[in-house]
């Protein structure tokens, strides 16, 4: 755990789970099992992408998993796309795949997904995880709330009874993190607001956990946390900046240093959630490999 007051390091966590995984895959192999392998497509020359693959491919690497990277041009048409899809499906070699998005805009993003093979959806997106997830059924869940979930439970974050409010409801991790909050386990009474919430200011002031996940720089700011709340920053955004070397820094969407000093728990970007998404398609990775969701 971080020595920070008020942080919740998502780096330190995520180095702990991947030593955890990294001796469950020696375990698995010395009992005579393969390598979990997972594949990434990726479209495209990205620069967000190209980093968030390339980091996946390197803790593959730090596991003990196979990985294979797939580097599709930016013309790549819908059609080739899917037949990417349909060989890493067939691939008895290929435990789990992602198709990192977005995808460019020519192409249709929910016709790619309903095109994985549910058992190899290592990402959770897929309607068959989702309706799973949804009936409390064993699935994959999507990486980002299940990442959020254990940051939750690594720092004994009490959630039953509680007030979440979570802002965005995109289908990778406003909605699914709403509904997980709310299930038997964690006992959430969950609120979630979007840009046409009426009130919304009012609605962060009652949470005793705030997930931000708008994608809208610094939106949250101090007076919108009640003292004590945990806050949670899933957004990740670009701001030119040329003192630095890579000409640009990282905010999220937590206008951070006034509202650490009121939250009790709050992630920092980066080096908070982002390395949870990581890990826990990692996670559900191993499981595709011992077939342990879709028997």
């Amino acid at each position: 755990m971080s020595s920070t007051p008020h942080i919740m390091d998502g780096k330190t966590i995520a180095e702990q789970v991947m030593a955890e995984i990294a001796l469950e895959v020696q375990a698995w192999t010395l009992a005579g099992g393969r390598p979990p392998h997972l594949a990434a497509i990726i479209v495209g020359q990205d620069g967000a992408s190209q980093t968030y693959v390339g980091h996946k491919v390197k803790a593959c690497a730090r596991v003990g998993f196979r990985s294979t990277r797939i580097d599709l041009p930016e013309e790549t048409t819908q059609e080739q796309l899917l037949r990417t899809v349909r060989q890493l499906n067939q691939d008895p070699e290929i435990d789990g795949f992602i198709v990192q998005l977005p995808l460019p805009k020519h192409l249709s993003e929910a016709e790619v997904i309903e095109a994985i093979d549910p058992r190899k959806d290592v990402d959770g997106f897929h309607p068959s995880n989702v309706g799973r997830m949804s009936a409390g059924l064993p699935c994959f869940l999507p990486a980002t709330p299940a990442g959020i979930l254990e940051l939750l439970r690594r720092y004994q974050v009490q959630t039953a009874g509680k007030h979440c409010v979570v802002l965005g409801r995109s289908n990778i991790v406003g909605k699914p993190m709403a509904a997980l909050l709310a299930q038997k386990g964690w006992d959430c009474t969950v609120t979630l607001c979007h840009s046409r919430t009426q009130g919304l200011e009012e609605h962060c002031q009652r949470a005793d956990i705030i997930v931000a996940a708008l994608g809208v720089p610094r939106f949250v700011k101090a007076h919108m946390v009640k003292p004590g709340a945990v806050v949670i920053d899933v957004g990740i955004t670009r701001e030119p900046d040329a003192s630095r070397a890579a000409g640009f820094r990282l905010v999220g969407d937590v206008d951070f240093e006034p509202v650490r000093e009121k939250a009790s728990l709050i992630t920092p970007v980066p080096g908070g959630v982002g390395a949870m998404t990581i890990v826990s398609l990692l996670k559900n990775t191993l499981l595709a490999a011992r077939k342990e969701i879709f028997r």
